[in-house]
C-alpha cells in the first residue's frame, strides 16, 4: 500500500487491539471474568483466525468469507434496496479492496461476483456485474487508507441502527454486550445525503478514528475490524445494542425513570474480554458456520 501523503493521516487502535487475534494476556475471548488458564482446562485452545503464507490462497479464502458475510446481512434483513456494502482489503495488493457489485442482492452474492477496486475508484477485476456504488468507494477507500489495521469495513441501513442514529448520540453501556463498544464507538454528527464526495468519506474516516464502530447520524451503522468476522459481528451486535436500548429507554420512560448504566470499572474490565479483535472473530464463528451450512458450496462459486 502506498504511504500516506502529507494531507492524509493514519491511525490504529492501541497495541493489543490492533491485530486479528489480539486478546489481553490472561483473559478468555468473550468470557468476562474467566481467565485463559482455567478455560484451557475445558478446551484445548481457543481457535484463532487462520494464517497464510501464500497471499493468493489467502485472497481466495477471504473472498469466500466476504461472500458469506453478505449472505448473513441478507438473512438478517440489513438490505435496503441497493444500499449497503462490506469491503475487504486485498491481501495481494493492499492498495485495493473487494466489494459487492452495485445492485446484486446480498443473499445471492458469490465469491465470483465480488469486484476489485483501487483507491482511485477504478474497478480493476471481478465478476460479470462491475457496477460500483460510489458511496461505497468514498467511505471505504477513506477508511482503508486511514486505518492500515483494518481488513474489513461494513455499512448498511439496518432498521434499529438507523432508528438510533436519528438521536445523534452514542449508545449507553447498559448490557454486557454493549461493553464491547465501551470507549470504542464514535458518532458522526452530520448528514449531507448520499456520500458522493471524497471529503465526506474522509470526514467519516476521521470521525471513526481508531475505533471499531461509528454511528452515522440520520444514516446508519458503520463497523470495521481486523478480520471479516469481527467487522460483521460488531455490526450485528451494535444493531442489537441499538434495539435493546430503544426498548429499555421506552420501558424506563414509561415508568418515569431511566436505565441503569454499567459503572466505568466494570465496563472497562468487560471490554477487555468481549471487545477485542479475537473475541469479535470468535463470536462471529457460529454465524458463519450456520450460513455456510445453509447455502452449501454455492457461495464459493
Amino acid at each position: 500500500m502506498a504511504p500516506p501523503t502529507a494531507t492524509e493521516t493514519t491511525t490504529v487502535p492501541a497495541v493489543g487491539f490492533d491485530k486479528p487475534d489480539s486478546q489481553p494476556a490472561g483473559t478468555a475471548p468473550n468470557e468476562p471474568g474467566l481467565a485463559e488458564e482455567p478455560a484451557m482446562n475445558h478446551v484445548q485452545k481457543f481457535p484463532s483466525p487462520p494464517r497464510f503464507t501464500d497471499k493468493y490462497e489467502e485472497r481466495e479464502y477471504l473472498k469466500g468469507r466476504l461472500a458469506l458475510a453478505f449472505r448473513i446481512f441478507g438473512k438478517y434483513g440489513y438490505d435496503e434496496g441497493v444500499a449497503g456494502h462490506i469491503t475487504l482489503r486485498d491481501p495481494v495488493n493492499p492498495h485495493t479492496f473487494w466489494v459487492n457489485p452495485f445492485g446484486v442482492a446480498f443473499s445471492q452474492i458469490k465469491k465470483s461476483d465480488l469486484i476489485l477496486v483501487d483507491h482511485e475508484g477504478k474497478v480493476i477485476d471481478g465478476g460479470p456485474c462491475r457496477l460500483l456504488n460510489t458511496a461505497a468507494y468514498m467511505i471505504h477507500a477513506a477508511i482503508h487508507k486511514a486505518r492500515p489495521d483494518v481488513l474489513c469495513a461494513a455499512h448498511s441501513h439496518s432498521i434499529y441502527g438507523r432508528s438510533f442514529c436519528a438521536l445523534g448520540r452514542p449508545i449507553d453501556i447498559i448490557t454486557q454486550d454493549s461493553c464491547a463498544f465501551y470507549n470504542d464507538l464514535a458518532v458522526y454528527r452530520q448528514f449531507k445525503g448520499i456520500v458522493l464526495a471524497k471529503e465526506e468519506g474522509e470526514n467519516i474516516a476521521k470521525a471513526i478514528g481508531p475505533k471499531k464502530a461509528c454511528l452515522l447520524q440520520n444514516h446508519g451503522l458503520l463497523t470495521c475490524g481486523q478480520t471479516i468476522e469481527a467487522a460483521v459481528f460488531w455490526f450485528v451486535s451494535l444493531e442489537k445494542c441499538c434495539r435493546a436500548q430503544l426498548m429499555a429507554d421506552a420501558a424506563a420512560a414509561g415508568r418515569g425513570g431511566e436505565t441503569i448504566k454499567i459503572d466505568e470499572e466494570d465496563a472497562q474490565y468487560t471490554y477487555k474480554s468481549v471487545g477485542t479483535p479475537r473475541a469479535g472473530w470468535f463470536s462471529a464463528k457460529p454465524m458463519f458456520d450456520v450460513m455456510a451450512k445453509e447455502c452449501g458450496d454455492e457461495y464459493l462459486q
